[in-house]
């Protein structure tokens, strides 16, 4: 069952608001509510790296990856690299 509709809040809840600000706050907090389908390369990425719900994040990401570039990585690879280290840590993913 395919869950590209469904977002970081439907699996973890709402986000809480933490007390103190950065640009890795600001980015999850920007994707939490959205649709997987729906997120960037860079948002894909931020949540593989931070492992939020991963096993529902990574065949939406494995399927950006395939899409035209969106230029939001922070470098060249981004995704493909997280797409990687999550699927090497999660091996049954």
């Amino acid at each position: 069952m395919s869950t590209d509709s469904k977002s970081v809040a439907d699996f973890l809840g709402p986000w809480i608001e933490p007390n103190f600000e950065s640009s890795l706050i600001a980015r999850c907090r920007a994707a939490w509510n959205k649709p997987f389908r729906d997120l960037s390369r860079l948002e894909l990425a931020t949540l593989l790296e931070q492992k939020f719900v991963i096993e529902h994040v990574l065949p939406v990401a494995r399927k950006k990856l395939q899409e035209a570039n969106d230029d939001t990585e922070m470098f060249d690879g981004q995704l493909a690299e997280d797409i990687d280290h999550a699927s090497r840590a999660n091996t049954a993913l």
